[in-house]
């Protein structure tokens, strides 16, 4: 959905925590679809409304590689052994904790887990191959972190009085690395806010966000299979189950929003576009098997 690799994370029971690489700048994207759509499912499954995060996320800066990633996946890895969850006194293991991506993905086979996960990554980082028997001393390698150190201070990384005050404890500060790496980044933010960009500039580099890529591709897909032209997108009503169909196909698979499909699809605005799809949703209308089959395995292929 976003071309992220995402390298840890875990779902605690007051927040979660992401390690995420982001080879197109889709970071802001990104996160409004995933925050977005784990509200509207999470209220939906338990029948709740409203918001479900109680503030933006907070984005730390990480140098990828080295002291700063290894301690950063064990940080994050370790987070249900310092709140309790995973009490090495009671026998219990890292693996214990279903919602990591310890025992949802790094300990589990390549067949198994989600191909979006940085798994060889996050093994070779600590000198494990991606094996049965690599992942094996991945896991007893936390496990042993867990019963050599403090509970509440386990995987917390130590701080020294002569760090850059500046850099992130894992908890607070904008950038977990070195200084070097530090004022790297200052030097390209300082570029980047000089700049002085046109409105064409801006729509160039709109277009080149994953998104929008991404959203163009199953429009002209869907458009190819149902027949329709630019020419026929605007004169057919929002309404249309053909222009619908493309739209849901989209939603489904893309971070794009509302408006974007408003737009390039012609149904009128955000609000019908919304109300069109969930009325596709749950009432199904009958469309041409050709595009009834590309809109089904679009869909479940999501």
């Amino acid at each position: 959905m976003t071309g992220w690799r995402i390298h840890a994370w875990v779902l605690m029971g007051n927040h979660y925590h992401l390690v995420i690489e982001t080879p197109e700048p889709s970071l802001v994207a990104g996160m409004q679809w995933l925050q977005n759509t784990y509200t509207r499912r999470f209220n939906m499954r338990h029948r709740l409304w409203g918001r479900l995060f109680g503030d933006r996320y907070k984005a730390v800066l990480v140098e990828g590689a080295g002291y700063y990633y290894e301690t950063l996946l064990d940080y994050v890895h370790l987070n249900p052994v310092r709140a309790g969850l995973a009490d090495r006194r009671k026998g219990q293991s890292v693996l214990d904790y279903a919602w990591s991506s310890v025992s949802g993905g790094h300990a589990l086979s390549t067949r198994r887990r989600p191909p979006w996960l940085a798994t060889e990554d996050a093994l070779s980082a600590f000198g494990f191959e991606d094996t049965a028997a690599g992942r094996r001393r991945w896991v007893e390698r936390l496990d042993d972190r867990a019963r050599g150190e403090a509970m509440e201070k386990c995987g917390i990384p130590a701080r020294r009085e002569e760090d850059d005050a500046r850099r992130s404890d894992l908890r607070r500060g904008w950038y977990w690395g070195s200084k070097a790496f530090a004022e790297r980044m200052l030097r390209i933010g300082e570029v980047a806010l000089r700049k002085t960009r046109s409105w064409d500039t801006n729509a160039s580099l709109e277009k080149q966000a994953h998104g929008e890529q991404e959203g163009r591709r199953p429009v002209a897909e869907g458009m190819a299979i149902a027949g329709l032209t630019g020419e026929d997108l605007k004169t057919l009503p929002g309404s249309d189950p053909r222009k619908v169909a493309v739209a849901r196909v989209v939603w489904e698979r893309t971070i794009v929003g509302m408006p974007w499909l408003a737009e390039h699809l012609h149904l009128r605005s955000a609000v019908n576009a919304s109300q069109q799809i969930r009325r596709h949703r749950r009432e199904p209308p009958p469309l041409a098997r050709k595009l009834q089959k590309w809109m089904t395995q679009s869909i479940n292929a999501a």
